[in-house]
């Protein structure tokens, strides 16, 4: 997996739009069950939409499928936040949306970026597919942020703005949904390395031993390929 560089942008002054999202219009929208709103109280201290990122603030063209992409400030109560609860943001909002969590205040405080790739579902024209969440890493709040990238069209901008958070490099010429799925495909093959690592602690019996092992050596040589 490759190293990330930053996630956290200079937004353009003219996309400022700073207007704090009352959870309950999160309630309405989603049809959030009590245990989300539970979580909500929990863990989120406030929701402030930051920025409006569209044809008129900030003079791209839209593309199907990204018309805007919206950049969320959320404040945490906890150290962490339940992926559930940008789940159901998600599900409120009709846009793809770039997520900057803060943690801790003043001096303490520490931000990072989260996002879901976010596309028009192709079965339901008014649904809307998420998948995985990918995160930078937690960095100073103070940190010095950079310049949005250069793109033609808010599709390519939400695409690069994406490509910050993806653990993994794209292959030549891969298109951004391959990656996703290669993405989601290699964490999903991660975890099984852990479990069998795990099982293999924790077996007494040589020949069950040898049995894991080679299990274990032939899904690490799938996460391998997959990872290139």
């Amino acid at each position: 997996m490759s190293s990330q560089p930053s996630a956290l942008f200079t937004y353009p002054k003219q996309a400022e739009f700073g207007r704090p999202l009352p959870k309950s219009k999160i309630y309405e929208r989603s049809g959030a069950n009590s245990r989300l709103k539970d979580l909500f109280v929990e863990q989120l201290e406030q929701i402030v939409w930051r920025y409006k990122l569209a044809p008129e603030t900030i003079n791209l063209p839209a593309k199907p499928g990204v018309q805007e992409i919206q950049v969320f400030a959320i404040q945490l109560k906890t150290q962490d936040l339940h992926r559930d609860v940008l789940r159901c943001i998600d599900g409120a909002v009709q846009f793809p949306i770039i997520f900057e969590l803060t943690q801790g205040q003043g001096a303490e405080a520490r931000t990072q970026v989260v996002a879901a790739y976010k596309r028009p579902s192709e079965a339901d024209a008014v649904s809307w597919v998420c998948s995985d969440y990918f995160e930078s890493d937690w960095t100073p709040a103070t940190t010095e942020r950079i310049p949005l990238p250069l793109a033609l069209d808010l599709g390519g901008l939400y695409e690069q703005l994406l490509h910050r958070l993806v653990p993994i490099a794209p292959r030549n010429q891969e298109p951004l949904r391959d990656l996703i799925a290669r993405t989601e495909a290699v964490m999903t093959k991660a975890k099984e390395v852990a479990k069998a690592e795990a099982r293999l602690a924790k077996e007494k019996q040589f020949n069950r031993k040898v049995e894991i092992n080679a299990t274990l050596r032939q899904l690490k040589t799938e996460l391998e390929q997959l990872s290139r």
